[in-house]
């Protein structure tokens, strides 16, 4: 909620976003982790949808650190985000990857490269959305 105006301190790693953006970007990421959660409840055996849900839940618990923790510290300011990533987001993400893990129905292997792959996607998807955001969202 305020990242829009936090994104506007100036920071040379961040680049400003209007709310329109933000809430747009958010909105489709969002809704994109409801999908996945929902076929992967759905379709368990499928390992495309396997790997993009363990993907999603590895780059959310990285997305705690990278870049929220990282610009909190550099920035010396609470970045938007944080405390929620890091009470909710890393320890139910952690326990989900842990219980999946411990069941023997993903590998370490398997988490690491889907949260790359995932991961990768995710931050492509940013900038994009923002774009559409700008375009689509007129409040």
């Amino acid at each position: 909620m305020w990242l829009p105006q936090w994104s506007q301190t100036g920071a040379s790693f961040q680049q400003p976003v209007t709310p329109n953006e933000f809430h747009f970007g958010v909105f489709i990421i969002t809704a994109f982790a409801y999908l996945v959660s929902f076929l992967f409840l759905s379709f368990p055996k499928s390992k495309i949808i396997k790997w993009a849900y363990i993907g999603f839940l590895g780059s959310m618990i990285l997305n705690a650190f990278f870049p929220h923790l990282i610009a909190t510290i550099l920035m010396k300011t609470y970045a938007p985000g944080l405390i929620t990533a890091l009470l909710l987001n890393v320890p139910i993400n952690a326990v989900i990857l842990y219980t999946l893990h411990k069941q023997n129905y993903i590998r370490v292997k398997e988490i690491i490269m889907s949260t790359v792959v995932v991961g990768i996607i995710l931050v492509a998807m940013i900038p994009f959305l923002f774009t559409l955001g700008d375009k689509f969202i007129h409040l």
